[in-house]
Formats: structure tokens, sequence, C-alpha cells
């Protein structure tokens, strides 16, 4: 049975329809101005299709919130809920149909990323039983997809990135059918634009916005003005389950509302300049003073202080029904599932969020169950990892003091610098560029070599050269110093010596 639902009228007063059945097999960009009205053709399309098929929204504004009260969407507040919940969360919807609405009002750019990346995984990982036609709308899409970094850290960029790719690219033999809406398509990652077979172009203005929809619309660069022509709420509108050229439409009206209406114009109160002047310089509240200026705190010392704290307050172990035989199983099994994962060839370089979704994957088919770590000790567990430290060293009273400095960093970093920890206590050549940068996730050794600089600069290591330039890494306070090791030459003696103690 074929679907189409309505989307408006085209320029010629006909109904302008779409194949729903074939959307769900082809994908959609959608692309326009601010004030093009493309919330508004989301809002047509989700409210028609809403009977048929589940939906997923990704909703950065909160704009959508709305179709809850209409048609029984399960709105999710992301800032109420952890990467992990949110994950879970998805993998629930999808496993009992419900229609949801991520709403992302209320978080930074960074854990918006984080979080619409950990909801769309557990959408995309789920058992094949379960793998019924979805449609998964994501306004806004170029904050999720960004053709260039941005000011987010790379790994929420990497996560973000990762899942909406696998969105466009992968989703459809799972059944998810991505729908994205940017304002500029030049703001948006090609790899994940390109997987769309139909596209709605609204108004736009810049010169490259317009070169790309004509080229996308088959349409000659000299009709790519058209687009500054277009009215609110006009499309142009090309694709298999659209039409088979390109064609002008009007999106028809909506049953919902978004709950930040467009601005209208309001006349000026009446005041007086010495009433305003009053009111505006006033002497602010003592609630709201602002505080003097403090010396920077000493971090180390904070952490410290924290870890004897959370020491002295921490509650009696509960008793678990479990042996510590079945204990001791369980967690060979789990590290015997780590090192599977990092033994890909290319896990070194992939995002954490992929790699934990893979986990996650192979903990289940070990039939592991409720044992599986939550992605914070999977952090841990690959920072342990990747600076080759076996369970017995990472729970080593006397390795402490190192976790406690390392926590210090950033967390993609912690892994480095436990790596030049282990070859510090071990006594074994320093690691060289090429290892260190394996270690971060990079393929770079100049970021490698800025990477010692930095921690340099936070009062955990002092570099040093030999005689014949090879280097010699001390850490602070513990007196622990490197064998020298040549920063360009082969690591694998290192690697060899990490390997051998880790057996």
């Amino acid at each position: 049975m074929t679907v189409a639902i309505e989307m408006g009228q085209t320029t010629a007063g006909a109904a302008a329809a779409m194949d729903l059945e074939e959307l769900l097999a082809t994908r959609l960009l959608v692309q326009g101005n601010s004030g093009s009205g493309k919330s508004h053709l989301l809002r047509r399309l989700l409210e028609q299709s809403a009977p048929w098929v589940q939906q997923a929204i990704i909703d950065p504004e909160g704009d959508f919130v709305t179709l809850a009260e209409h048609f029984g969407h399960l709105v999710i507040d992301a800032e109420d809920h952890t990467e992990r919940g949110l994950q879970v969360a998805g993998e629930r919807a999808r496993l009992h149909r419900v229609s949801t609405v991520l709403n992302l009002e209320g978080l930074d750019a960074e854990n918006q990323m984080r979080r619409a990346a950990a909801f769309l995984g557990g959408l995309f990982d789920i058992d094949r039983d379960h793998w019924y036609p979805m449609l998964v709308v994501v306004d806004e899409a170029q904050l999720f997809a960004p053709a260039v970094a941005g000011e987010v850290s790379d790994e929420a960029r990497k996560l973000s990135l990762g899942a909406m790719t696998n969105l466009m690219c992968r989703g459809r033999k799972r059944g998810l059918a991505g729908i994205i809406a940017t304002q500029r398509l030049a703001k948006l990652a090609k790899n994940v634009a390109a997987e769309a077979s139909n596209f709605l172009m609204g108004r736009t203005f810049l010169d490259i916005d317009m070169a790309r929809a004509a080229d996308l619309l088959g349409m000659e660069r000299r009709q790519a003005e058209t687009f500054r022509d277009l009215e609110r709420g006009q499309f142009m509108a090309l694709g298999p389950a659209l039409s088979r050229r390109p064609l002008r439409l009007h999106i028809g009206p909506t049953d919902t509302k978004p709950r930040n209406a467009t601005p209208r114009l309001l006349p000026l109160p009446e005041a007086t300049l010495e009433d305003a002047r009053a009111v505006i310089l006033a002497a602010p509240p003592l609630e709201a003073s602002r505080p003097q200026r403090r010396p920077a705190p000493d971090l180390l010392e904070q952490l410290r202080a924290a870890k004897s704290a959370a020491m002295e307050t921490r509650p009696e172990p509960i008793e678990l029904p479990v042996s510590a035989e079945e204990l001791a199983e369980r967690r060979e099994r789990v590290d015997r599932t780590l090192r599977a994962v990092l033994a890909e060839p290319d896990a070194g370089f992939r995002a954490i969020g992929v790699l934990y979704q893979e986990f996650v994957v192979r903990c289940r088919i070990e039939g592991l169950g409720s044992a599986v770590p939550d992605l914070n000790e999977f952090r841990r567990m690959l920072t342990h990892a990747r600076a080759g430290l076996g369970t017995e060293l990472a729970e080593d009273d006397a390795w402490q003091e190192v976790t406690l400095r390392a926590s210090i960093l950033p967390d993609d970093m912690q892994g480095v610098f436990m790596m030049i920890a282990r070859a510090a206590k071990e006594g074994w050549p320093c690691p060289g560029d090429a290892a260190i940068a394996r270690a971060y996730g990079s393929h770079s050794l100049r970021r490698a070599q800025r990477l010692l600089g930095y921690m340099e600069e936070q009062g955990l290591i002092v570099c040093q050269l030999d005689g014949g330039g090879r280097r010699i890494v001390t850490l602070v306070e513990l007196a622990w110093a490197t064998a020298p090791g040549d920063p360009n030459g082969d690591d694998q003696p290192v690697e060899q010596a990490q390997s051998a103690a880790s057996a």
C-alpha cells in the first residue's frame, strides 16, 4: 500500500504529495535561511506522517515539544539525563515503538552534540528484530554534523558527526530514515548531506549556498538566483519521493504551533527619560554583587582533599549475592572483551562513543547483561588499557598517586600521561612521538610534542634531552624517570615491554 502525505500545493494549485514509503528508503535534506519556513515544513511533515510511522526528533531549541499534546510524542528533556541514560532511552523507544522528541534546549553546544549522539546511538544500536521503520528528524543539522571544527572539543565533534554519518549512510538498512534540516549547506558536512536523495530548498541569499542548492537540484548556475525570490513557506522540491523534476511548492498549514512564536512589533512604553534613568541605573541588589576575585586554587590539593572526603564518607559496601570467584570471572570477561575491541586495526583512532557501542555489543554477546560498565567506567578502563596498565597495577596503592595527578588533565590526555608514568616506573625508554600520538588517537607527531609541553606547563613532568638527543621524562615529586628514548625512533621495544608486563 502506497501512503502519500500532502505537504501543500504547487504553484499551479495542485496538491503536492510525498510518497512516505519512498521517503523511508531515500531520506530528505531541507535547506533554508532563518525565516524561510524550514521548521514549519518539518512540522507539517511530522503531523501528516504521525499516524503512519514512528518518529524521533532531535530538537535543539524545543520547538517541537508541542507535538506531544496532539500526537502523543514522548518529550525527553536531555538536560535531566546522562549520555548513558539517553542511549538506553533511544534503545527502549525503538523497542516499544514510541515517538519521541529529544529536547536539547538549555544545553551548550558541546553537551547538545554529546547527548544527541548518545540518543542516536541508542536508536542505531538495536537488535535486528526491532528494525521497524522510523523517521529521524534532525533540526539545525549543521550543529551536529559541522563541515569544519568549531569551538567544541574534538571528541564531542567526532561523536556527533559519527552518529549523524551512521544515520544517513547506514541507517536505511536498520529502518531509520534521516530527515535533516539546515540553514546553510556550506556549514553541513558533505558526506552527511550527500546521502539524501530528496531535497526541499527554501529561500537563501549567499552565492555559495545558492550554487550548491542548484547543483543538488540539477539546475543551471544561472537559475540559482531563483532561490532569492522564494517566499516564506515556498520550497523547490526534487527527488523520488517528491518529483522527478524541480517543482516549486507552498507548504500547507499545521495543527500545532511552536512554543517560540515569531516576534512581532510592539509600541515602546511611554516613559520619561528621568524615569528610565532611575530604573536602569539603580544600584544593583546586594545578592548580585560581584564577589572579589580569589587566587587560583591548587587543583592537585583540591583533588586530594576531595578524595580524602570521599573515603571518609563512603558508605559500607552492600553485600551482593555474588561470590568472589564469579566477580573475578566477570572482570576477566570484561577485560577480554575490551582487549578484543582494541585489537581492531583502527581502534586507536576511533571516537570513544563508537568504541563503546562496539564494546556494549560484544559484552551482550558474552552474556554479561547488567555487568556491562557504563560510559564513564569504560572511559577509565580505556585510559588504563591504552596506557598498557593491567587490572592489578591500576588497583595498586602505589599507582593511585599517578591516577590522582592524571585527573588534572582532560580525559583524552590521561592515557598518555599514564603511559609515560608506566615507562618511568619500570625504567623503560621514553615513548617516541609516534607512540604518544597513537595513544592520544592521532597521527600527528606535532600534537604529541604539544601534549608533552602542556603536561610540563601543568607541573606534572619535566622533559630533558641527553647528549645524544634522546628524551628523558621525569615525573615531578615522584622522582620517577624514564630511560633515554629516541623521540623519532622505533617504539617496538617499549610496546613489547608493555605487552610482556600486561601479560
